[in-house]
Parts: structure tokens; C-alpha cells; sequence
């Protein structure tokens, strides 16, 4: 667009400088030939093609001298270029104009000169600016989101530090009860029944029998306390997202979509096979990526283990690990599938009615 404006403003100024020594009922040619040259030099951006309409016109100059007026815009678009010393060639036709032209014309078209290439000049250096300033915000908004995920995954990464940590406490609290107070009301338990085995006061038994029992429901109520608490310390994505993390042998995807979390025994059981799963991919694979799926459908849960490494000399029958994922599925009525065409791939579908057997 700039250009365009350059080579209009330069018209007007050629056209004011050929009127001023021509008339247009003396001869319309050049203003013509001016105007569609210029048109086939903005239309034709390719160098070759500018070279040839310039060494046109330039041709036509030396046929009809006062077309020289007009060689500052035929010549505008080469100037600092690659090509810019073809318009060199200007002075050919210009030494047969400057002698017959007066000499205000003559100094009005140098100053024309100077002025193209003063246009041509700005225009280039506002192009180069605004293509720098194009760059910059483009490079600034790529790096606006950049920082955006880099800090949504830091976020994200903080709380699933944070919720390992809460259920990595949760289960040293509840080791702490297991271990402390457990034994503690177990060894008073002890005591209490060896009293009992050597008193024979029917009144101190009776009391020692009703602390019995006090302690014995405590027990109990210890014992359910810490189940619950250790069970609430483990959560199967968390636990899968840490495994995802630490799965360093090659790129590994992680697709999670289970809405309703499954019951402590399926949740080990789904733990411990991707665990095999991931630990046979490093023994026994060459993958350069894997992938573990976990979703949930109305009626079953699916996981799937895969890699695109190549399989070679596989035996289904051979092997613990696959044994030992095979058994944990059969454990709640799950399939367990193995395809081997594309890498290897662990399929199992575990119904829910089964899971909290």
C-alpha cells in the first residue's frame, strides 16, 4: 500500500513536470505508456519481469525524449534492490533530453530523482519496522502462552504434589495409630485376659470383663478407623498421574476418564497392573512411546496398556508379570486381552458389579 502511494505521488509530480514543458494536445503517449508501466511494474513483483518493462521503457524514452519525465517512477521499483544499478541505464535517454529541455524541467526532474529514492527509501524502512513490530507481538503473544501452560502446569503439578503429599500423610497417620495405639490396646487386652484367667472374685471379674469389652470396641473402632484412612490415602488418578511422571523410559500418554472412583481393592489391583505393565515395557520393549488408558463406561471399566514397541518371541504363556496382571483381572470377573500387531498392547475390561469382590 505504501508503494502504491509513492508511485502516485510521483505521478502527479511527473505529470506537474511534463505540463509543465508539454501540453496534453501536443502528445498524451508518454503520460499513457507512463501509467500502464507503472500498473505492469506494481503487477509484475518478480525482478526479471521489472527489468524488462524498465529496459522497455527505457527504450521508448529514446524514441520520445519527454517520456524521461516520467523515468523516476518507472525506475522507483528497482531502486534498493539487487537490480537497482539497471537504472543506470536512464542516463542513455536523459542525454538526449537535457540538452532540448529547458532548464527548469531539467532540475525538476533530478529533484525527482532524489525524491523517488527518498520515497523508496521511507518506504522500505516503514516496512522493515512494521515487519519488526509484527514479529515482536508475535513473539511476545507466543510467549504470553507459553508462560500460560508453563503456569497452568505448574499449578497443576502443585496440587497433584500437594493431594500426594495430604495422602501421604493420611497413610503415616495411619500407620502411626496401626502401630502405637493398636499394639498399645492389644498388650492392654493381653493383660486384661491374663487378670481374668487369675482372679476369681466373681466382682473383679465382672469389671475386668466389662474393660475387656471396652477395650475390644475401641479396638475395633481403631481398626475401622485406620482401614478407612488408609483407604482414603490412596487415589488412583493421583497415583497414576505419579506413575505417569516418574515413567521415564520414553513418552507415555495419559488418558483419565473415570467419574466414579472404584472401590480400594479394584484401585489396587488397577495400580499394581499398570505398575507391571509399565515395568515390562522397560524390560522387554524397545518403544519409543506408550500410552495407558483408563475410562469408564456404564457396566465396566476399561485399561488399556499399550506401546508401539516390536514384539519378538512373545509366549503367552510365558512370563510372571503377564501371569500376575492376568490373575488381578480374573480376581473381579475382567478379560484380559493381548494384541501384538501394532507394538503391544494390554486390553482389560473389569465389569463394577465385580469390583468391591
Amino acid at each position: 500500500m505504501n508503494h502504491i502511494i509513492d508511485k502516485l505521488i510521483l505521478l502527479i509530480c511527473c505529470l506537474a513536470v511534463y505540463l509543465f514543458g508539454r501540453t496534453f494536445d501536443s502528445d498524451v503517449v508518454p503520460i499513457l505508456l507512463a501509467v500502464i508501466f507503472t500498473c505492469l511494474l506494481s503487477y509484475f513483483d518478480q525482478s526479471r519481469w521489472q527489468i524488462i518493462l524498465t529496459a522497455f521503457f527505457l527504450f521508448i524514452a529514446l524514441l520520445l525524449p519527454w517520456a524521461c519525465v516520467f523515468l523516476p517512477l518507472v525506475c522507483y521499483d528497482l531502486l534498493f534492490s539487487k537490480k537497482q544499478w539497471f537504472c543506470l541505464l536512464a542516463l542513455l535517454p536523459l542525454t538526449l533530453f537535457f540538452p532540448n529541455a529547458p532548464l527548469a524541467a531539467d532540475t525538476a526532474l533530478c529533484a525527482l530523482f532524489v525524491f523517488s529514492a527518498l520515497l523508496k527509501y521511507r518506504t522500505i524502512a516503514f516496512n522493515q519496522l512494521a515487519e519488526r513490530y509484527y514479529n515482536l507481538r508475535d513473539t511476545t503473544k507466543e510467549m504470553s502462552l507459553r508462560l500460560k501452560k508453563q503456569n497452568q502446569d505448574l499449578l497443576k503439578k502443585q496440587d497433584t504434589e500437594l493431594t500426594m503429599a495430604t495422602l501421604g500423610e493420611r497413610n503415616r497417620i495411619a500407620r502411626e495409630i496401626h502401630d502405637s495405639v493398636g499394639h498399645l490396646l492389644s498388650r492392654a487386652l493381653l493383660q486384661i485376659g491374663a487378670f481374668l484367667a487369675v482372679k476369681q472374685d466373681p466382682q473383679t471379674k465382672e469389671a475386668l470383663s466389662t474393660l475387656k469389652d471396652t477395650l475390644s470396641e475401641a479396638m475395633t473402632s481403631i481398626r475401622a478407623s485406620v482401614h478407612d484412612l488408609h483407604d482414603e490415602s490412596i487415589d488412583l488418578r493421583t497415583q497414576l498421574v505419579d506413575l505417569n511422571h516418574k515413567f521415564t523410559f520414553c513418552p507415555l500418554a495419559f488418558d483419565y476418564s473415570v467419574q466414579n472412583t472404584p472401590g480400594s481393592k479394584l484401585t489396587y489391583a488397577l495400580i499394581s497392573i499398570v505398575k507391571e505393565g509399565l515395568s515390562n515395557i522397560v524390560r522387554h520393549s524397545a518403544a519409543t512411546r506408550a500410552a495407558i488408558t483408563l475410562r469408564e463406561h456404564p457396566a465396566f471399566y476399561q485399561l488399556i496398556i499399550s506401546d508401539n514397541g516390536r514384539v519378538r518371541n512373545y509366549d503367552p504363556n510365558n512370563g510372571i508379570g503377564l501371569k500376575n496382571i492376568r490373575d488381578r483381572a480374573e480376581a473381579f470377573n475382567g478379560l484380559l486381552n493381548i494384541e501384538t500387531k501394532n507394538g503391544f498392547e494390554l486390553f482389560i475390561s473389569i465389569p463394577k458389579e465385580e469390583e468391591g469382590s
